[in-house]
């Protein structure tokens, strides 16, 4: 069983940077697909970027430019960078990792932007 914890919301004002970090407990982290979702108040959730176990990266088109994936092998953790933050990038956040019929969510961290 793989346990997956959020951690690194709070508050950030328009305009500042977030760093989001994902633990994949009781597993490697690297061995996964990795996704960073996100669900705004009153709106479906919504994938943010992904990560494969080979690197490949993907971003939603609201956060590109502005977001970047990554992974830590030596430390086990997933990480979702968020900078220019905006008022509608207001969400729950939340860690995904895949591996075959594996799927593993986080509890979710939430990020307000809001001066």
């Amino acid at each position: 069983q793989v346990s997956v914890v959020e951690s690194g919301g709070g508050l950030v004002q328009p305009g500042g940077s977030v760093r989001l970090s994902c633990a994949a407990l009781g597993s490697r982290i690297a061995v996964f697909d990795m996704g960073w979702y996100r669900r705004a108040p009153g709106k479906e959730r919504e994938v943010v970027a992904t990560m494969t176990p080979d690197g490949v990266t993907n971003y939603a088109d609201s956060v590109k430019g502005r977001a970047t994936i990554s992974r830590n092998s030596v430390e086990n953790l997933g990480y979702l960078e968020m900078n220019n933050l905006r008022p509608d990038d207001t969400a729950v956040y939340y860690c995904n990792v895949r591996l075959g019929n594996y799927d593993f969510w986080g509890p979710g961290t939430q990020v307000t932007v809001s001066s």
